[in-house]
C-alpha cells in the first residue's frame, strides 16, 4: 500500500532514496535547505567547491538497482575513466611519473562531477507524478512517535525566520549530510552512540582549465594524479571537459605556516614537482589558494540509524568519512540499495526492516570510515614504498594466475565489488596471515641455510652477507605484512 515518504536532503543520496521510494509507488516529498541546484540563479553546492566523485562498482550497482537503465546510461555518459594512479615524485634529483593500475584485470574508477550527478537524479524525479519538491525549507523539529515534522521556509523572499509548516509522514529518511538536522532530532528519541572527529587535515580545491595551447588535458587524463609528501598531498582528477579538479591536503599547522610565509609557489615547487607550470600557472595557483576556502575533514560514526518504523538516517548523516578511499558517496548510494533491500524483505514489518538494516550497516560503515582514514598513508606515503609495490604486485599476480584462490587486493574488493566492507577486512586479514606464514617459512629457510653455510666454514664476507640476510628476514617476519 502506498505511503507518504518524506526525504530530508536533496543531494545525490537523498535523491536516490526518493527515486527508490517513488518507483515503488509511494508518494514522496523532498525537503532541501538549499535552493534547487538546477536553477541558474542558485549558489552551487558548497559554493561550487566539492571534491570530485570517484564512482565505483558500489555506486553504479546502487544506481542500476533502481531498474531505470536510462538513468544509469546517462550518468555513466558523464564520467571519465581513471585506470589507475599516476604518482609524481622526484627520484635521484629527477622528476618522474609512475603509473600504478588500480586493478589487475583492468577495471577503472569513473571520475564524476557531484553536482552533475545530482542534477540528473533531480531531473528524473521531476518527471514523476508522485514526487514533490520543497527547496529552501529547513527542518526545525520532528516527533517520530506522532510522525510529524516541522519545516521553516527559507526562500529568498521570506523573512529571516520564515513561516513554519507541519508535515505528517509515514516514513522519514534523513539524508541531510554530516551536520544533519534529522540526526539531531532523532537523538531525542533514540539512545544514540555518537562519535565525531575532525581529522588533522584541511583541504583546498583548485580548478584547472584545459591547455591554452592545444585545448586538451594538461596531464595524461585517465589517471588520478597524486603528488605524495607524507604530511601533505596534492591530487588532480580529470573532468569530461578536459579540465582537472585538484585538491591540496595539508595539516592545519601546515596551512598556517604556508599562509604566514605567503610563498605558495615556492612551496609547491619544492613539494609537488611539475604542478607548476605543467598543471597550473603561478598566478592561478596564488589566486585560487588565496580565494578558495581551506575546509576541514570530518569523520563521523553513530548507531543506531533508526527509530522504530518511522525514521532513518543515511549517507553522511549516519557515517561521514574522509575522502581518501573515494568511497563516501559510493557508501551513501549503497546505503539506499541495502535499505530498500530490507524494506522489500519485510514489506509488512518496517520496524524489523530498519532494525536489520542498522545491524548490518553499522559495522560496514564503521569499517569503511576507518579504512578511509588509514588510506591517507597509502596515498601519501606507501605508494612510494618498494615493499608496498612488491606486495601489490604479488597479490595482483596471484589474482591473475590463480583465480581459483579468490585472492584479491583489499583495494580491489572495496572498489570493484559489492562485498560488505566488514567482510573485505576479514578477507584481507586472512590473506595477510597466509603471506606472513609464507614469509616466515622463507625466513626460516634463509636462517637455516645461512647457519648451515656458516657452520661449513664459509668466507668472512659471505658470512656477513648471510647474517645481514638473516636479520632482514627476521625483521620481515616480526613486522608482518598488513592486509
Amino acid at each position: 500500500m502506498p505511503e507518504k515518504f518524506v526525504v530530508v536532503g536533496a543531494g545525490p543520496v537523498g535523491s536516490l532514496a526518493a527515486l527508490y521510494a517513488a518507483v515503488r509507488g509511494h508518494h514522496v516529498e523532498i525537503y532541501e535547505l538549499r535552493p534547487d541546484p538546477r536553477d541558474p540563479k542558485s549558489t552551487p553546492l558548497n559554493d561550487g567547491k566539492s571534491i570530485n566523485l570517484a564512482l565505483s562498482e558500489r555506486g553504479i550497482n546502487s544506481l542500476r538497482e533502481t531498474g531505470l537503465s536510462d538513468i544509469v546510461d546517462l550518468i555513466l555518459g558523464e564520467t571519465f575513466p581513471m585506470h589507475g594512479r599516476m604518482i609524481h615524485v622526484t627520484k635521484l634529483g629527477k622528476y618522474v611519473r609512475e603509473a600504478q593500475m588500480y586493478d589487475a584485470r583492468g577495471k577503472s574508477l569513473l571520475a564524476l562531477d557531484r553536482v552533475r550527478l545530482n542534477k540528473i537524479l533531480l531531473d528524473h524525479l521531476s518527471t514523476l507524478p508522485n514526487v514533490e519538491f520543497f527547496f529552501n525549507y529547513k527542518l526545525v523539529g520532528a516527533d517520530f512517535n506522532k510522525k510529524l515534522a516541522w519545516f521553516e521556509s527559507h526562500g529568498p523572499s521570506d523573512p529571516p525566520r520564515g513561516p513554519e509548516i507541519e508535515i505528517p509522514f509515514d516514513f522519514l529518511i534523513g539524508a541531510d549530510g554530516a551536520h544533519s538536522s534529522v540526526r539531531y532530532h532523532l537523538m531525542k528519541f533514540v539512545p544514540m552512540s555518537y562519535q565525531q572527529e575532525y581529522i588533522d587535515k584541511l583541504w583546498c580545491q583548485f580548478d584547472v582549465p584545459r591547455s591554452t595551447f592545444s585545448q586538451d588535458f594538461r596531464l595524461p587524463p585517465n589517471y588520478l594524479h597524486i603528488w605524495p609528501q607524507d604530511e601533505s598531498m596534492f591530487i588532480a582528477l580529470p573532468n569530461l571537459d578536459k579540465t582537472f579538479t585538484a585538491t591540496l591536503f595539508l595539516t592545519r599547522s601546515g596551512f598556517e605556516a604556508l599562509d604566514a610565509s605567503g610563498d605558495v609557489v615556492a612551496y609547491f615547487q619544492s613539494k609537488f614537482p611539475g604542478v607548476v607550470p605543467d598543471l597550473i600557472t603561478e598566478d592561478e595557483l596564488k589566486k585560487q589558494y588565496a580565494n578558495n576556502p581551506h575546509l576541514p575533514l570530518i569523520s563521523l560514526k553513530c548507531t543506531p540509524y533508526h527509530h522504530t518504523s518511522t525514521a532513518i538516517i543515511v549517507g553522511d548523516a549516519a557515517h561521514a568519512m574522509v575522502p581518501f578511499y573515494g568511497q563516501g558517496m559510493n557508501a551513501g548510494l549503497e546505503d539506499i540499495r541495502v535499505l530498500f533491500h530490507f524494506l522489500d524483505l519485510y514489506p509488512s514489518d518496517r520496524a524489523q526492516a530498519l532494525s536489520s538494516y542498522t545491524a548490518q550497516r553499522t559495522p560496514d560503515a564503521s569499517t569503511i570510515a576507518d579504512l578511509a582514514t588509514l588510506n591517507y598513508r597509502e596515498m601519501a606515503t606507501d605508494v612510494k614504498s618498494p615493499l608496498y609495490l612488491l606486495r601489490k604486485y604479488t597479490e595482483e599476480k596471484l589474482d591473475l594466475w590463480m583465480p581459483w584462490l579468490g585472492w584479491k587486493t583489499q583495494y580491489s574488493r572495496v572498489t570493484f565489488s559489492n562485498m560488505r566492507y566488514s567482510d573485505v577486512v576479514k578477507a584481507s586479514r586472512r590473506q595477510a596471515q597466509i603471506l606472513n606464514a609464507v614469509v616466515g617459512v622463507l625466513a626460516a629457510a634463509v636462517v637455516g641455510s645461512g647457519l648451515w653455510f656458516v657452520a661449513r666454514g664459509g668466507g668472512e664476507r659471505v658470512k656477513m652477507g648471510v647474517m645481514r640476510s638473516i636479520c632482514w628476514a627476521a625483521r620481515r617476519t616480526q613486522g608482518g605484512i598488513k592486509g
